[in-house]
């Protein structure tokens, strides 16, 4: 048993059937009045972050997540299914789990999900992938910023800014936690 007291950053729990990540934990006294812990927790669904309040050494339920290495196979409707590479099981993702992940997913790549029972809580890319450009375009004149770049549409249908030397048919480098270009394979 875990009681509001031993809330650390980092923890996952389960209140009201909710699952929670905690993203800080502060033990308050007051002059008046008893002290309580305040939370900021974070949905691990929604992505909402909450506060919340404990009373001290009030009983909250940690959970544990597992963590599952995935292989993504194909799209399919407004799912993504993939392949559980431990038991060959496939599994169906939520587009509202991957979020802008989808940009970078093609067939073969290998994913860390987090699971708490057969509920996927999130799904984690590799840092860098290599991608094939499909497309290339200049960018608009008025766009200073990106001066000595154009714009890329990869086989994942990810849209990016490259080098002007980039061309269609060009394996490049990606970092998908960043959505930039590092270099030419």
């Amino acid at each position: 048993m875990t009681t509001s007291n031993q809330i650390t950053p980092g923890m996952t729990l389960n209140i009201d059937g909710k699952i929670y990540r905690v993203e800080s934990s502060v033990k308050v006294t007051v002059a008046k009045g008893p002290p309580f812990v305040k939370t900021k927790l974070r949905n691990l669904i929604t992505e909402e972050l909450i506060e919340k309040s404990f009373k001290p050494d009030q009983i909250v339920q940690e959970v544990s997540l597992v963590e599952r290495a995935l292989e993504f196979l194909y799209p399919e409707g407004k799912e993504y299914l993939f392949l559980d590479t431990g038991n060959l099981e496939q599994v169906q993702v939520p587009s509202s789990i991957l979020g802008n992940k989808i940009h970078f997913l093609k067939e073969g790549i290998q994913v860390k999900a987090m699971f708490y029972g057969d509920t996927i809580f999130a799904v984690e890319l590799p840092q860098f992938l290599e991608i094939m450009v499909v497309k290339t375009e200049d960018l608009p004149a008025q766009d200073a910023s990106a001066e000595g770049n154009k714009s890329a549409v990869l086989e994942t249908g990810a849209k990016m800014s490259v080098p002007l030397f980039i061309e269609s048919g060009d394996v490049i480098k990606v970092d998908t936690h960043a959505h930039e270009y590092i270099q030419r394979v």
